[in-house]
Order: C-alpha cells, then sequence, then structure tokens
C-alpha cells in the first residue's frame, strides 16, 4: 500500500509539473470582450447615474464591484469548460495553477478596498488606481503560462493605475477612469489569446 502511495503521488507531481511547463489555453477571447462591453456599459451607468461618485461612494462601489463579480463569474464558467475542452485529462491542474496564480490579486484588491472604506474615507479616490495595479500583478503573474505577448497587458494595467493616481483627487473616481482601463485592457487580452490561437492553428 505504501508503495502504490508514492506511485501516485509521483504521479500527481509529474502531472502539476506538465501543467506548470505548459501553455493555459482556458480563456477565451469572446468572454474577454464581453466582459469589455461590460466595462463599458459599467462606466455609462456610473456617468447616468452618480454624477458625484465622491459623495455617493456606496454606489460607486456597487456599480465596479457588481460588474467585477459578474465578468469574474463569466470568465471563470467559461474557462472552466474551455479548459476541458482543450487541456482534456490535464484540466484539473491547469485549472488549479492558473487560479494559484490570480486569486492572490482579488484577494488583495476585496482587502484593499475593505480598508480604503472603513479606515481611509478621505483617500477613497485612489482606489481605481489600486484596483489597476492589483490587477496588472495579477496578469503579470499569470505571464509564465500565457502567450509571449501578454505582459503588454500587464503595462497597459500599470500604466493606467500610475495615470489614476497622477490625477490626485476625485476625477480619478470618473466613470472613464475604470471604464476606459478596463475596456482596452480586456480587449487587448482577447487580441492577444485570438492571435495566438491564430499562429497556433496555422503551426499545426
Amino acid at each position: 500500500m505504501h508503495e502504490l502511495d508514492k506511485a501516485l503521488a509521483d504521479i500527481r507531481t509529474m502531472r502539476r509539473q506538465m501543467a506548470r511547463s505548459t501553455g493555459f489555453r482556458g480563456y477565451g477571447p469572446a468572454t474577454l470582450v464581453v466582459t469589455s462591453v461590460l466595462a463599458v456599459m459599467a462606466a455609462g451607468t456610473q456617468m447616468l447615474v452618480l454624477p458625484d461618485p465622491s459623495s455617493q461612494i456606496n454606489g460607486y462601489l456597487g456599480i465596479w464591484v457588481a460588474t467585477a463579480v459578474l465578468c469574474a463569474s463569466l470568465t471563470a464558467a467559461q474557462t472552466y469548460m474551455r479548459s476541458r475542452r482543450m487541456h482534456s485529462g490535464m484540466s484539473d491542474e491547469m485549472l488549479h495553477m492558473a487560479i494559484e496564480q490570480f486569486l492572490p490579486s482579488v484577494g488583495a484588491s476585496a482587502l484593499v478596498t475593505f480598508v480604503f472604506l472603513h479606515y481611509l474615507p478621505n483617500a477613497l479616490w485612489m482606489l481605481p488606481g489600486f484596483w489597476q495595479l492589483i490587477f496588472s500583478l495579477g496578469v503579470f503573474a499569470s505571464c509564465r503560462f500565457l502567450p509571449r505577448w501578454m505582459p503588454a497587458a500587464g503595462a497597459w494595467y500599470l500604466l493606467s493605475a500610475l495615470v489614476c493616481f497622477a490625477l490626485g483627487d476625485n476625477r480619478a473616481l470618473s466613470p472613464w477612469a475604470m471604464g476606459i482601463p478596463f475596456a482596452a485592457g480586456q480587449l487587448l487580452v482577447a487580441g492577444i489569446l485570438f492571435f495566438n490561437e491564430q499562429e497556433a492553428h496555422d503551426e499545426i
């Protein structure tokens, strides 16, 4: 029984190593385009219903947190199904690896939002910048198993975060300070994934 357990453990280790050396194909371009559209819709909603977001911060957070949850749910469902199709028997390991790389940024965003909301209300204008900064770190952390041009998306989110910080006041709560970076960023990621699939198809 001990030898069987050791053999099973060795197989699991080998599968994890194979997953870490395999490009992840679970993210689909179409779903990312949808999340881009949702970011524009959220910005448009904010523009219509929150003319002064600095005095309606709960409404601001409601719009963007709801949008983030919806986008994350769509992406997670599509990634699960696509990974099952693309990676077959390795899908569990590949999904675990993807979650392992990006989950810390999700947790960090939630914690930063909580701290700013409850302890730093005068600095809430910095939240969009921190959200984009943390998202960029999640993208960079995932780059090693994604297409080679993916660091460009991480750099875009980092740049947009710095622009939000540079605004230095409640202008960072503008609907387009969130809408434009995330809409353009998700389109960029979708484009990278699409052209990578085209290259892989041509090679085959």
